[in-house]
């Protein structure tokens, strides 16, 4: 576009303000446009696409279209999915198809949301990531080679990792602590080679730009304005759009735009600038935002020599390619995070760590559902699908699932920083999804059990027919012993098993119902495999009586001074737990291996927030900002002690006044009476707790405080999203220090000293902190109001009067015990087994026991992190997918059920445990024959878009040059037949092929090409 006749008049005096400055080498502005599309904040889906999602990509692809120098980068999938299956045209079809080829349109991240980093599990961010990218390869043959986590607050270590398996040549992030990416600035080091991993090789590092500080938004070139939501104004005035460039302005905005560019450019090495054009919700009206910018590019690009600075439109791909050719020698940055996040000296965003408990929980239930719902249905087709199973059916109740998991993954969405109708809407989508998949998982079992009715029941009701069948399904890939827990109506059980042998149980009043009875089965299932066991009302003195409860008078704090006095002890083969009879309170704990004594006790207490004196820092949605230090929450406490043969709860409830007739918070303690060598070490070696905690008065955040005679110096070891331990050093700021010393916890945490360790591992995530020596506090629940114009206006009060209950179980003892007990003992919190009840037919009792397939076993250090039928139906070979797009054959109605989806993990770090951070070889075909006969095995990509053996990310000089600690690379250990190896912390994706049965063929559409 040539510019208006206008403009050569003011050239003169634009330029002099230019002209005495100093020679210099000229600056390439790389002008990204993007829109930031949360989803979602503050509006539904529903309500999102006709606010303004549909019109940022119908507008974006007409005005892309009418001029061949622009460009544009689509990030999240969701927006984009519900654009193209509902609302593009054939034509604007076409017109993105061509835009794609022609590399104007580009996708970045490529996965279903733009995933937070803090609170997610990595198992669910590769399942976003997978969503996003199956779409994009199926649909366009494309598979993003850039990312633009540009919103999350705060960056995590593993991110590099994945993105690096995915197939990814460059990240971009942004939300980084202030005082950092100033000095960074100062420095010039806001682009360097990230190598996520202590363990995994340089092929799996990447290089790594942080946005400056003014971020991805850029302030003053928005003309579209911003958009009204839910409904568009009538008149189409929005609000906040600036003036257009015309001949009274033009000045002012070159010398904005130049100013702009000068100031940035002294931050980076090079001469190449990356200019992010756009921010939340732009580009909803694409022909005024190209229109005007157009004009600034060709006037300023006509006088680039005099004003030292070339400007054009890009992609990511154009930046860092041109980055990449300069062939300069970057630093690294090793396994160390960005986190915590702070914008300022008093805003802290450590509070959404633990913002919104019970979205949290569901979130990370329905993934561990969805991972047990994945590996039943593809058990349940290979090696003979089931004959009553509607396959197409099946596969839709997991695509549900998947969907909703992604998209809750969003950094607005799991941090629980949405408003209230956008967190019912997340809740209801995980809720629908679970239902369908616990229909699916029912159905399996009920075609291969005929005495299993498929009428779903209720143990609390009176049981008709002889009673109820519970079939607990294992989804871990090794041999499971555990308690499964189930409330029952009924004081008096009879429990068998599927031989019709007795199985040992415990009843005993529930600590939350008072008219029902907890259930304890014992229960050892291998891998991907199930139990039946058969639960009837008992007859006269028959079956499993309640066990006793010995209850203890009610302590007040006043008594904690004079404690220690009278010890009760409670124990297992395990552990020895002490508590203290004048404070009701744990005293101590005996662990029995290394006869080792550490002092632990645990209370709830509580920050107190708001001051209006500093409102403007207040706690919220995002941000932790006490008044002070944490004060005791309770007055009183009462003890009780649940002892039987199978194992003894210790129930702690905490008073917040003396004389309260309820209690606001309360702890579950369990140790498990099972001996060590019968299968049972990970159960023996845990003290399993689950919280009551709320209602909490108002501007109130609650911590659950366990203070020990570890002398940690205040150094605490956070997981990372579940993958891997950083290490936290405890830092005096000048303000705020008790909210910048609060990191994420997904999985696990832990403290410890020269030879012992107190592990903690969580069921979802909370944050976490040491704020004294021997101290680990977990933020259990937040509710907040606070008179923020905004925070009313959007209703981001955090007003949650919810009582949650949280699960935390402890690990204690030597540092070696523990490290080699910590991983299993994760995932058999995160994947307990799923139960399944029914009611039994009539034909029960002489029914012979249930068909079971061959268990699927893997060895101790390795994780099954997926056994899965995606039901993509492209083809593995890139070529032939490519012409088969050509051809008009893309995404085929009917799913291919032949590929299966396998990917192993390696859950140990390099040293971490002598036997365990060994490399593992396994032979697939071996573990996996109880699928059926292995035909072909492909090694992929993260997410299964790429053949390994052809993908080349580009490689970047650094200081150090090549490095490979730990672990030798993937494509240096490949695959060997139907054997693999695999290095500490690994993860290997492949594509399995088996041999298919004719049931499977007459069932479903012709599969792999």
């Amino acid at each position: 576009m040539w510019p208006p006749v206008w403009l050569p008049v003011l050239t003169q005096l634009v330029l002099l303000r230019f002209l005495v400055a100093q020679p210099m080498k000229p600056i390439r502005v790389f002008v990204v446009p993007h829109s930031h599309m949360d989803v979602v904040w503050i509006h539904t889906v529903q309500e999102s696409p006709w606010a303004y999602a549909a019109n940022v990509y119908t507008s974006v692809v007409q005005e892309l279209i009418l001029q061949k120098h622009r460009r544009f980068i689509a990030v999240e999938q969701e927006y984009f999915r519900l654009w193209w299956d509902g609302i593009a045209s054939e034509r604007q079809k076409r017109q993105v198809r061509h835009l794609l080829a022609t590399r104007r349109l580009e996708f970045v991240i490529g996965g279903q949301v733009m995933h937070d980093e803090a609170v997610t599990h990595f198992d669910d961010q590769i399942l976003q990531l997978t969503e996003g990218h199956g779409f994009l390869y199926e649909t366009f043959g494309i598979r993003p080679r850039f990312s633009w986590q540009v919103d999350p607050f705060g960056a995590s270590a593993t991110t590099p990792t994945l993105f690096a398996l995915a197939g990814f040549y460059a990240h971009v992030i942004s939300r980084i602590d202030y005082d950092l990416k100033g000095a960074m600035q100062k420095n010039q080091s806001l682009q360097f080679v990230w190598r996520g991993s202590p363990s995994l090789a340089a092929e799996q590092e990447i290089f790594t730009h942080v946005l400056d500080q003014y971020s991805y938004c850029s302030e003053g070139f928005h003309w579209d304005g911003s958009t009204l939501s839910p409904e568009p104004p009538p008149n189409r005035k929005f609000l906040d759009m600036i003036e257009p460039v015309d001949e009274n302005n033009i000045r002012y905005y070159v010398n904005l735009l130049v100013d702009l560019v000068k100031e940035r450019a002294a931050w980076f090495r090079t001469s190449h600038l990356l200019w992010p054009w756009g921010c939340d919700k732009q580009f909803f009206n694409a022909s005024l935002q190209f229109a005007n910018m157009d004009i600034l590019l060709d006037y300023t690009n006509s006088y680039k020599s005099r004003l030292g600075i070339s400007v054009e439109y890009a992609t990511l791909a154009k930046y860092f390619g041109a980055l990449q050719a300069t062939n300069i020698t970057w630093h690294v940055r090793e396994h160390q995070d960005f986190l915590p996040y702070s914008s300022g000296p008093h805003q802290a965003w450590t509070g959404f760590y633990s913002s919104c408990n019970q979205l949290k929980g569901l979130a990370r239930r329905a993934s561990a559902l969805l991972h047990a719902g994945e590996s039943m249905f593809t058990r349940s087709v290979w090696p003979v699908p089931h004959q009553h199973l509607d396959l197409d059916w099946a596969l839709k109740q997991l695509q549900q699932l998947r969907w909703a998991v992604s998209e809750v993954q969003h950094h607005d969405a799991i941090t629980g920083t949405e408003t209230p109708k956008v967190r019912d809407m997340y809740m209801k989508n995980l809720r629908s999804g679970m239902q369908g998949v616990h229909e699916l998982m029912a159905s399996i079992v009920q075609d291969r059990t005929p005495a299993y009715s498929g009428k779903a029941s209720s143990l609390c009701a009176d049981p008709e027919a002889g009673g109820h069948i519970a079939v607990v399904y294992n989804p871990l890939a090794w041999m499971v012993t555990t308690l499964v827990t189930l409330t029952v109506g009924f004081s008096r059980v009879n429990v068998t098993d599927e031989f019709g042998q007795p199985v040992a149980a415990q009843v005993q009043e529930s600590k939350e119902k008072e008219t029902a009875y907890d259930l304890h089965v014992l229960t050892t299932i291998p891998g991907l495999s199930y139990r039946h066991y058969s639960i009837r009302r008992a007859q006269g003195t028959q079956g499993v009586t309640p066990v006793k409860t010995s209850k203890f008078v009610r302590r007040t704090k006043t008594h904690a001074g004079s404690g220690g006095r009278h010890l009760i002890r409670v124990e297992n083969d395990c552990y020895t737990v002490f508590l203290d009879a004048d404070t009701n309170l744990m005293h101590s704990i005996l662990e029995r291996e290394s006869n080792s004594t550490v002092r632990v006790t645990q209370e709830f207490m509580e920050y107190h927030v708001n001051n209006l004196e500093f409102e403007e820092f207040s706690s919220n949605y995002y941000l932790f900002s006490p008044n002070g230090t944490a004060e005791p929450a309770w007055e009183g406490v009462e003890l009780e002690i649940v002892a039987g043969k199978l194992m003894t709860e210790i129930r702690q409830f905490f008073y917040r006044k003396e004389r309260d007739r309820n209690h606001t918070y309360a702890i579950y303690s369990r140790l498990v009476h099972v001996p060590v060598g019968h299968g049972g070490e990970l159960l023996c070696h845990r003290i399993e707790q689950e919280y009551r905690v709320g209602p909490l008065e108002l501007n109130r955040e609650a911590i659950l405080r366990t203070s020990t005679s570890l002398h940690n110096r205040q150094i605490l070891y956070s997981d990372s999203n579940g993958f891997q331990m950083q290490r936290r050093v405890f830092r005096e700021h000048a303000t705020n220090s008790i909210a910048r010393n609060y990191y994420p916890m997904v999985q696990s945490a832990f403290i410890e000293d020269s030879q012992r360790r107190l592990v903690l591992l969580s069921e979802q995530a909370h944050g976490v902190s040491s704020q004294g020596n021997g101290q680990v506090e977990v933020m259990l629940h937040r509710q907040l109001w606070n008179n923020f114009d905004w925070a009313l206006d959007y209703d981001l009060t955090l007003d949650d009067t919810s009582v949650v209950h949280p699960v935390l179980w402890l690990l204690l003892g030597p540092r070696p015990l523990t490290a080699g007990l910590r991983q299993r003992s994760g995932l058999a919190l995160q994947h307990r087994p799923v139960v399944l009840l029914r009611e039994l037919n009539e034909i029960a009792q002489n029914h012979p026991s249930p068909q079971q397939q061959e268990p699927v076993t893997l060895p101790p250090s390795l994780h099954l992190q997926i056994l899965s039928i995606p039901g993509w139906n492209y083809s593995s070979n890139h070529r032939k997918h490519l012409q088969n797009l050509q051809k008009g054959h893309g995404r085929r109605a009917k799913a291919d059920l032949h590929r299966v989806l396998l990917r192993l993990h390696h859950l140990y770090e390099v040293g971490e445990d002598p036997v365990l951070s060994q490399p593992v070889s396994v032979n697939l075909e071996v573990v996996l024959q109880g699928l059926g006969l292995v035909v072909e095995v492909e090694e992929r990509s993260l997410t299964g878009t790429w053949d390994v053996s052809t993908l080349h990310r580009w490689s970047w000089r650094t200081r150090d040059g090549p490095h490979s600690r730990g672990s030798s690379s993937s494509h240096l250990t490949s695959l060997q037949g139907m054997k693999v190896t695999i290095y500490p912390k690994e993860i290997r994706t492949f594509f399995i092929h088996f041999c298919s049965s004719e049931l499977l063929v007459d069932s479903v559409a012709s599969g792999r090409p």
